[in-house]
């Protein structure tokens, strides 16, 4: 893509920009393998899943497996969660169990990732994720936690503080240029997942505060795409047509509404909106050359309020972190770590130093001019 063309799909900076308006993205997708295969996979909700199935494989045996014969991927978080205050004892066992060998694993793969160069000094560790949308996963979490500050690891690991389906489109605000959030009140987001496509309309409530810390979902829409298994075309057809319901719906009910659109999509994103790798459970094949996300979506929505659209495109890992960012100002480094179909990562360095100093120095200009007047 063009330079011209790039700026005329993003407004602001390029696609996976390691320079945000917040923090500095240190790194994200990183796959690390051992000699099992790919890192991820060992602390991934399918991971859990598996080690269900052998906590439960002894019982079976004897015909005592408090789940029947149902299998253990069908078994929901819901039922997990309430086995692990039930009355059997022995089923809340098994949860128990499986949830100390996956914190376990997550402890190691946490701790490999620790000891990268790009993830060096790593203060704080937020989990998203559809796992961490589960008292089950908050437990993983929490002893996960332990096992690394028993190990003398000097880090604080919590589960992201949003809804997973609502942190992966608030993170989106945090992609937009701050003029965004002078002249508008609120902006659309879209977060692609292997089985979802969810779009939303996200109120930036930036007059009650300027971090964004109480910005909110105001509307939203779900396509479960692996449902309907479109082709690739199809499925960017849907999300136009999604985003379109929820520009009308937007002025319909008085809101200003920015001419920008954040997304969140799987894989390596490069500078012009193309993706390197990792979209393999998208529709189609969206790592092709010759597809490209934010300028297929420009063609369908070329203006918004009677101005150009602007798009960024940046990892869903990525953007679910940085729905953290009002929270993590104590910190100077965090990472976010999601656990979903894989594991998704990413690690930022929080600019506030320099912009605390900018703000100063203006500060200071202003007094200096003052003085000189007077």
């Amino acid at each position: 893509m063009a330079t011209d063309e790039l700026v005329k799909t993003t407004g602001i900076a390029h696609h996976g920009a390691e320079r945000l308006p917040s923090v500095d993205v240190d790194s994200f997708n990183i796959e690390m393998k051992d000699e099992d295969g790919f890192l991820g996979d060992r602390a991934s909700k399918g991971a859990f899943r598996d080690i269900l199935d052998r906590w439960r494989k002894p019982l079976r045996k004897t015909g005592e497996d408090p789940f029947g014969k149902e299998p253990s991927e069908n078994i929901s978080k819901k039922t997990l969660d309430a086995i692990l205050i039930g009355d059997d004892t022995e089923a809340s066992a098994v949860v128990h169990s499986a949830i100390e060998d996956f914190a376990q694993e997550l402890a190691y793969v946490t701790r490999r990732f620790l000891k990268t160069k790009a993830w060096a000094k790593t203060e704080r560790i937020v989990v998203g994720g559809g796992f961490r949308d589960s008292r089950l996963g908050e437990l993983a979490i929490a002893r996960t936690e332990i096992i690394l500050k028993s190990e003398d690891f000097r880090i604080d690991l919590q589960p992201i503080r949003h809804h997973p389906d609502e942190a992966g489109l608030l993170g989106a605000l945090h992609l937009a240029p701050s003029w965004i959030f002078e002249a508008y009140d609120s902006i659309l987001a879209v977060d692609i997942g292997g089985t979802n496509i969810r779009c939303g309309l996200v109120e930036t409530n930036w007059r009650k505060a300027n971090d964004l810390s109480k910005a909110k979902v105001v509307k939203s829409e779900l396509w479960r795409h692996a449902d309907d298994e479109p082709t690739r075309e199809g499925a960017v057809k849907r999300l136009i047509k999604m985003l379109k319901g929820l520009i009308t719906e937007a002025e319909t009910d008085g809101f200003k509404l920015a001419p920008f659109i954040g997304i969140a999509c799987p894989g390596v994103i490069n500078a012009d909106g193309s993706i390197e790798k990792g979209a393999q459970n998208l529709p189609g094949n969206w790592e092709s050359s010759k597809f490209n996300l934010p300028s297929s979506l420009i063609e369908g929505i070329p203006e918004i309020g009677g101005h150009d659209t602007a798009f960024l495109m940046h990892n869903d890992g990525v953007v679910q972190g940085l729905s953290e960012v009002p929270f993590m100002q104590d910190v100077e480094r965090w990472g976010v770590l999601t656990i979903g179909t894989g594991l998704g990562n990413a690690r930022f360095t929080n600019r506030r130093k320099e912009r605390d100093s900018t703000e100063n120095g203006k500060k200071k200009s202003k007094e200096n001019s003052k003085n000189d007047k007077e």
